[in-house]
């Protein structure tokens, strides 16, 4: 069993109207959210389910839908910190986010399976790019080419709760080096950089540079189930989505 967070902070007032609040723009006169929670809901490897985000406004649109509605602290990695202290660590928690609305309860219960096979401490899906394009034809993402194929990541996790306070730091570093190269290579190294650019790097390379930077067991998960790794980031996503879930209640 595993419990899950679904992280609903931020907002993006340039994608949804009604809202500038990211997890309660309505698809089918529904919150976003809702599609997530319901298709956590339906896996029977899914525990208790937290929602982190703002309380009031949360608790307003989906009332007791979920086991926890918790107040966000912050950044991304603050709020996944907060969230697994009220999750406890029992359990592995699947960490989501609340823009992922195409996803299904079989692609959580193939994620989790997987990742509980791997017995890591950290497992990230990834999916190849012609298995995307073919289920969503059309649809934007950003992809990298590496040796073992050209991929796009998920937007779920599955974390070991034990390393979460051990690896924030770490993480909340590298988020704010993200857009300076400099910094990104000294803490990824020059090797790994080379590598990327020159489209040699392997998924095993990149799994032992993310277990020696967080010393943890790290492993990359090839999905298939490309609806892990839709997320409604832009106006041109959440069209899509919406025509996507048009007759999906």
């Amino acid at each position: 069993m595993v419990n899950a967070l679904i992280l609903a902070g931020g907002e993006k007032e340039q994608i949804g109207l009604e809202t500038n609040v990211k997890a309660l723009i309505k698809i089918n006169e529904r919150p976003m959210v809702e599609y997530v929670i319901h298709a956590l809901q339906k896996c029977e490897l899914v525990d208790k389910i937290g929602i982190i985000g703002s309380h009031e406004k949360l608790r307003h649109e989906i009332g007791n839908q979920v086991d926890y509605i918790i107040e966000g602290k912050g950044s991304i990695i603050q709020n996944v910190v907060e969230g697994v202290k009220h999750m406890g660590i029992e359990h592995p928690v699947l960490i989501c986010t609340s823009d992922i609305p195409m996803l299904t309860d079989q692609a959580i219960r193939d994620f989790i399976n997987r990742s509980m096979d791997a017995n890591a401490e950290l497992c990230y899906p990834i999916v190849e790019k012609e298995a995307n394009e073919k289920k969503y034809p059309g649809i934007e993402r950003t992809y990298v080419t590496i040796k073992d194929g050209t991929f796009t990541g998920g937007n779920i996790f599955f974390i070991k709760p034990q390393i979460i306070e051990t690896c924030s730091k770490k993480a909340e570093e590298l988020i704010a080096q993200r857009k300076n190269v400099i910094k990104m290579a000294r803490t990824l190294g020059l090797r790994i950089l080379c590598l990327l650019l020159l489209k040699r790097l392997t998924i095993a390379h990149t799994e032992k540079k993310v277990s020696e930077i967080f010393n943890i067991s790290a492993i990359a998960i090839i999905s298939d189930y490309p609806e892990i790794a839709n997320d409604v980031d832009k106006a041109s996503h959440l069209k899509y989505v919406r025509n996507q879930l048009k007759n999906k209640k």
